[in-house]
């Protein structure tokens, strides 16, 4: 039992992710069985080429998670040509990024934008490993958990940007409640629009509790919300306090996707 309690301890602190050990017959040699560029990290991200400040919480700052990633800046893929422009044209640069992270040794891939949902089929089809590319792909889960009249809702970087094309590539209804931050003070024009480098981080919080209002308000049947933005979980907390609804954003997503990677090993 000690044996099967030091490998469930391995891992579940991340050994497990080393090369793989084996033994010669005389349990003198041990061997390690190579084949990937990068071990520990079975996460890759696709990250928007941007230059805002990525506070903790925010899928950018390393840390957010409580398990090492990969990252990969895709060149040129600004989040007002992904978002305000419907990332036309970055199709390529999205797929040669993510084969990259995947020959690196991710064995699994996200993005750094919700609008990226466009790519799920693409990026799916195209790889060899598991991918999400949306927090918004939580929008039918989190709908079947709640009571009959109560709807899943979606607050977002750009209401407007939003179109029913985003939601039926991430399996979400496409009538489902939506409010955005465009007409905010703060997020939207440091986040978007890329008008600064610093942020006012009350300011932003402002635009997104705001915009949650908005959209309990204009869809009082919202039971749940769902946050399209992966700069958003920072204020997830105080959304969820604010509104009383729970908050699910693509720090929910992405810690339950992980753990499919690295499922935990109890001890028995």
């Amino acid at each position: 039992m000690r044996g099967v309690g030091r490998r469930a301890a391995e891992a579940a602190s991340g050994a497990g992710d080393n090369p793989r050990m084996t033994s010669a017959s005389s349990g003198t040699t041990r061997i390690a069985q190579g084949g990937k560029s990068v071990y520990g990290a079975p996460l890759g991200i696709l990250m928007l080429d941007a230059r805002f400040p990525r506070i903790p919480g925010d899928m950018g700052n390393a840390t957010t998670w409580p398990f090492p990633v990969l990252y990969r800046v895709v060149s040129g893929a600004t989040p007002e040509k992904v978002v305000l422009q419907g990332a036309r044209g970055l199709l390529p640069a999205f797929l040669d990024a993510a084969h990259d992270l995947v020959s690196l040794g991710a064995e699994a891939i996200t993005t750094n934008c919700g609008f990226l949902s466009l790519f799920q089929v693409e990026l799916a089809r195209a790889l060899p490993v598991p991918v999400v590319t949306s927090a918004i792909m939580q929008v039918p889960w989190v709908q079947s958990t709640l009571p009959p009249g109560r709807r899943a809702g979606i607050v977002t970087a750009s209401g407007a940007s939003l179109t029913t094309a985003h939601l039926a590539a991430a399996g979400a209804p496409v009538d489902t409640p939506v409010c955005g931050t465009e007409n905010g003070k703060e997020f939207f024009r440091v986040l978007v629009k890329a008008e600064k480098t610093d942020m006012d981080i009350a300011l932003a919080e402002q635009d997104i509790l705001d915009a949650g209002r908005c959209l309990v308000t204009r869809h009082p049947e919202v039971g749940a919300i769902v946050l399209e933005c992966t700069n958003m979980p920072p204020y997830s907390a105080a959304l969820q306090a604010a509104t009383g609804l729970p908050v699910y954003d693509i720090y929910s997503m992405i810690t339950w996707f992980h753990a499919g990677l690295r499922p935990r090993a109890f001890q028995r």
